[in-house]
């Protein structure tokens, strides 16, 4: 059976579903998603600066009146359950937790722990954190010590 993290910031759609549990074929998967609710990491102008750069202005406006720090945890477990129940449906074993503090240093326990083959950075485009290479799975490419491959998620 073949392990990956999964880290995700938004719950799975089916599509996000269907994607992550074909990329090895036939093989069996198992799936430990971590779910990184918005916080202090998540910077509010960078996320306004990415809208722009998308042309969704309208998000960039409204990206004040999102949940971050402790009133962003109840939103990520929902987004967890939902995701987890995703993946079991589809055939996946699969298991999870809302990542509170360090996401990198959890990231790296995790993959540790479950001795996962690799590290699956779902996301939506992040293009100034991705130019710093500052985005999750540029950073996590010099921790992790497993592949890391990142995916743009869907929206629904």
């Amino acid at each position: 059976m073949f392990t990956s993290v999964l880290m995700i910031e938004k719950p799975l759609t089916s599509d996000d579903v269907d994607f992550v549990t074909t990329l090895h074929g036939d093989e069996g998967a198992s799936f430990v998603v971590l779910m990184q609710p918005r916080g202090d990491q998540a910077d509010v102008l960078l996320r306004a600066i990415d809208d722009v750069a998308l042309g969704e202005l309208r998000d960039a406006v409204r990206e004040g009146d999102v949940p971050e720090g402790a009133a962003a945890q109840a939103p990520a477990r929902l987004a967890l359950e939902h995701s987890l129940a995703s993946l079991r449906a589809a055939g996946c074993q699969a298991s999870g937790q809302v990542v509170e503090d360090h996401p990198l240093d959890r990231l790296k326990a995790v993959v540790d722990e479950s001795g996962a083959d690799e590290v699956i950075v779902l996301t939506a485009p992040h293009y100034v954190e991705e130019f710093f290479h500052r985005d999750w799975a540029s950073r996590a490419r010099h921790k992790v010590g497993v592949p890391v491959l990142k995916l743009f998620a869907h929206s629904e």
